[in-house]
């Protein structure tokens, strides 16, 4: 660990990191946060179960990234498709949201644990701080059929306005595909599935996040094991690539879809030694500073998932950098 922080700041900033962000409020629990702008606020969408009795895919706002209030959940309910695509199903997973052709795209995992008959959905609405939500049903499946897992969508554009998902839990790893751009729904024409990320047996990557910058295709992802409070051994890393389909390389040259991967996010880099898990992350892209969203499981309180949000820095030679 001494050894890749040395290397990874030797090519760090000459200005220093900006402190993490203090959080308040509406922070726990939280599993696996999407964020998106609009206007002068903030909105963190999380996972949700049926049991928690609040809606289906929960909601905080914030005005200024520190202070989070809860907002109304997205879903009162299943969607209707849900039942027969995933029977057994009793949560909304994993969201991620983006703007695209007028319209915030909500999309989202339904799975059960354990298992890859999942399936991502995707639901609109016009706006955020009066949201309609329409759903829109069913983006892709999987099954036992497949080697991959239907769940942890994280969309992006090209600089054509081309739209792609990422996505995967486990079994092969992390796949991409093309979406149309102006449903937000699959490609109609394209039924390959690219892969991009794995690891060997367990198999423990999940939770991919792309983002586009200085002429790279930056792939975030998260390894080894969520879930399990102050023993969660989650951790994220991120390679990238010229191309949006691959190959992402690490720091080192080594290729994502063999075990590769520069850390970003480890409990070992926490200096309070409090968040353990970190992992799961979306970025935030302001137009002075990035940020790095994330949950990790407060040691304080039993392993809670908690929200959390960090400066995200960039190296000199153009590598993510969290404090």
């Amino acid at each position: 660990m001494q050894g890749f922080a040395l290397a990874l700041f030797a090519g760090a900033p000459a200005s220093a990191q900006p402190a993490p962000i203090s959080l308040a409020g509406d922070i726990a629990p939280a599993h696996d946060p999407a964020i998106i702008r609009q206007g002068a606020r903030y909105y963190v969408f999380t996972t949700s179960q049926e049991r928690q009795g609040e809606g289906l895919i929960h909601v905080r706002t914030s005005s200024d990234l520190a202070n989070w209030t809860r907002a109304p959940s997205v879903f009162a309910q299943m969607p209707g498709w849900v039942q027969d695509a995933v029977p057994g199903a009793r949560g909304i997973w994993a969201p991620d949201i983006v703007f695209a052709q007028g319209e915030y795209r909500l999309y989202y995992s339904i799975s059960t644990f354990g298992k890859n008959r999942s399936a991502i959905g995707l639901a609109t609405s016009p706006s955020l701080a009066k949201p309609v939500w329409t759903d829109r049903g069913q983006v892709i499946a999987s099954g036992q059929g497949d080697d991959f897992n239907a769940i942890d969508p994280a969309v992006f554009a090209d600089p054509k306005g081309g739209q792609w998902m990422a996505f995967g839990s486990f079994w092969s790893g992390l796949k991409l595909v093309r979406l149309d751009r102006r449903t937000g729904l699959r490609a109609a024409g394209d039924a390959t599935v690219h892969s991009i990320a794995r690891r060997p047996s367990p198999g423990a990557v999940e939770a991919p996040f792309v983002i586009r910058r200085a002429g790279f295709y930056y792939l975030f992802a998260s390894y080894d094991f969520c879930c399990r409070r102050a023993e969660s051994t989650y951790y994220t890393v991120v390679g990238r690539s010229k191309d949006p389909k691959g190959p992402y390389l690490d720091r080192e040259g080594k290729k994502l879809t063999e075990g590769g991967g520069t850390r970003v996010l480890h409990a070992d880099l926490d200096p309070s030694k409090r968040f353990v898990g970190p992992g799961h992350v979306a970025i935030l892209r302001e137009p002075k500073q990035d940020y790095i969203v994330y949950h990790a499981y407060d040691t304080h309180a039993k392993g809670t998932p908690t929200l959390r949000i960090q400066p995200l820095g960039w190296t000199r030679d153009g590598w993510p950098l969290a404090r």
